[in-house]
């Protein structure tokens, strides 16, 4: 092993040490974090999941270990964790598949309202479990978390209108998180959410990128995943999976709507600031290419009546993603991706 990487050889180590050093290992399409994974497969057809989370770049493998461990324990789908180095940040996590809920309604669009409603589901069952000990989404967190917007996005946006936005907000997003927490696992979209077809009930959703989880308001997991960043959901699934969270729930509709708009909008302006980023920083040219769907929700939430003088304040803040802007974002970003 002396010619591997120093990374490559430690890897090389826990799977070892797991049993697994023998697999072919196959990448993993990852996301927009350092994390990198891989699919292991072992000549008898078993199969496993590699984490790779190295901790110099920020990466703690910890959380996922237990929250996973949690989701199990209140009865949702999380990989089984089968070997780990939290210090290394080497994770071995059982296989779920390729099932994943964007590919499925890809191929047929006619699964979009019933898989959706599957993940509602999960949503409904995680209001009655048990809470871990995890840090709260509230006010002060949603405001501080749209600071990539005004760093990476509308850079040239007058500081006192952002002060201004930013004033504004806040009492909007004191509203927001003044309703019961949840367990909120943030990243929750039809990337992350796969079919397990021979489990049943709320267990046929099999979860995935939950590391960053807090506890927030019963809203914010729905739309993360009808106000998806990296497909559309159309205003009519939208509505269709509301209205099905609100019939399970009996969750006063006005209320649960408004808290929506309010959480949806904090979401998407954050978003822009992201990708933005992952642009300008870190050489992922292709995110600019969903900015404009990203902005499309920041103004299907703005439509909301409770929202409109938001509306007034981000008309002056925001550039609009014009395909001259989007080409000027391009052309700054750097020809190699930062490690």
């Amino acid at each position: 092993m002396e010619h591997l990487t120093a990374r490559a050889f430690e890897i090389a180590q826990f799977l070892e040490r797991a049993g697994w050093d023998k697999a072919m290992r196959k990448p993993v399409t990852g996301d927009a974090s350092a994390r990198k994974y891989d699919r292991l497969s072992l000549a008898d057809g078993t199969t496993a999941i590699l984490m790779d989370s190295p901790p110099e770049t920020g990466e703690d493998v910890r959380p996922f270990v237990a929250i996973a461990d949690h989701l199990r324990v209140v009865g949702l789908a999380a990989p089984l964790i089968l070997h780990q180095d939290a210090d290394a940040g080497l994770l071995l996590i059982e296989d779920f598949g390729d099932a994943l809920f964007a590919d499925l309604v890809a191929d047929d669009p006619a699964r979009e309202i019933p898989l959706y409603q599957a993940a509602a589901d999960v949503l409904i069952h995680l209001r009655t479990t048990p809470k871990p000990q995890l840090p709260v989404c509230d006010a002060t967190w949603l405001v501080e978390m749209i600071a990539p917007l005004f760093e990476w996005y509308a850079q040239d946006a007058d500081a006192a209108d952002q002060t201004a936005f930013t004033i504004q907000f806040r009492s909007f997003a004191e509203r927001a998180t003044a309703g019961d927490q949840v367990l909120i696992l943030r990243d929750y979209h039809a990337q992350n959410l796969l079919l397990l077809p021979d489990r049943t009930g709320v267990e046929q959703v099999g979860l995935l990128d939950f590391q960053d989880a807090l506890l927030g308001p019963t809203a914010y997991d729905l739309v993360s995943i009808l106000q998806d960043a990296r497909r559309d959901v159309s205003a009519k699934v939208e509505e269709s999976i509301i209205t099905y969270m609100l019939t399970q729930t009996k969750e006063d509709a006005a209320r649960f709507r408004t808290t929506y708009a309010i959480l949806g909008l904090q979401r998407n302006l954050r978003i822009l600031g992201i990708f933005a980023r992952l642009c300008l920083r870190d050489g992922k040219a292709h995110y600019v290419d969903m900015i404009p769907r990203v902005w499309g929700y920041v103004w299907r939430n703005l439509a909301h009546p409770e929202l409109e003088e938001l509306s007034a304040l981000l008309t002056a803040l925001l550039p609009e993603p014009t395909p001259t802007f989007l080409e000027r974002m391009k052309r700054q970003c750097p020809h190699k991706p930062i490690p």
